[in-house]
């Protein structure tokens, strides 16, 4: 918690706007399915595809910059390659069977709503008093990806309108993960120099004692 705050005072989280959009974009996405839940599956497929190029693109470039401002950021990286990959294999494979394109999704939204809950428990860290929503969202997540992975074949339109679900619920994620990221860049721009050289010579401190003791 010590070293996350200072992190965070001295060098603010840089693009918090990106899941932002990526959050936008899936929740774009799960209403085009819930809108059209009999699409023909080549246009299902060309549709997930390209939200998860997207996505994982867009995350990669997040965890890159934030690598050395947030612990968890691997996870962001991890999926963000994960997703990309699983993107570029749709996109060369739209032909695909119904029950390979959800286990392509569900294996996707599996990972993605475990790193979810990585990323809430590191705004939890961060001192946010909202990151129990953010844990839910991850949970929920989790919940939908299992269901997918354990029988995709069940009731074709049910699972359909799951996935949407799943986006629905990965989206709002993102959206709100962005909000709390630009709460803490906005309130570390607010901290005066004063207090951040204070901060800054209380971590050094810390680490002269610590290296004393080992």
């Amino acid at each position: 918690m010590q070293a996350q705050l200072l992190r965070s005072i001295k060098d603010a989280i840089k693009h918090w706007y990106i899941p932002l959009i990526v959050g936008i974009f899936f929740v774009i996405v799960s209403i085009i399915v819930f809108a059209s839940p009999l699409s023909s599956l080549i246009t299902l497929s060309i549709l997930f595809a390209i939200s998860f190029l997207f996505g994982g693109i867009a995350e990669i470039m997040f965890s890159v910059a934030n690598r050395h401002r947030l612990d968890n950021w691997g996870w962001s990286l991890a999926f963000g390659i994960i997703t990309t990959v699983i993107g570029g294999l749709l996109i060369m494979n739209p032909g695909l069977s119904m029950t390979a394109l959800l286990f392509y999704i569900g294996f996707v939204i599996l990972f993605r709503s475990i790193g979810s809950i990585s990323f809430a428990l590191d705004i939890k860290r961060y001192g946010s008093k909202n990151w129990g929503f953010l844990l839910a969202f991850g949970i929920i997540g989790a919940i939908f990806a299992f269901l997918i992975l354990w029988n995709p074949a069940f009731a074709g339109l049910s699972i359909v309108l799951l996935v949407a679900m799943s986006f629905l619920i990965g989206g709002l994620f993102s959206i709100y993960f962005s909000l709390q990221l630009r709460k803490i860049k906005t309130h570390a721009k607010k901290m005066s120099p004063e207090l951040q050289e204070r901060y800054q010579q209380l971590e050094q401190d810390f680490q002269n004692e610590w290296k004393d003791k080992l």
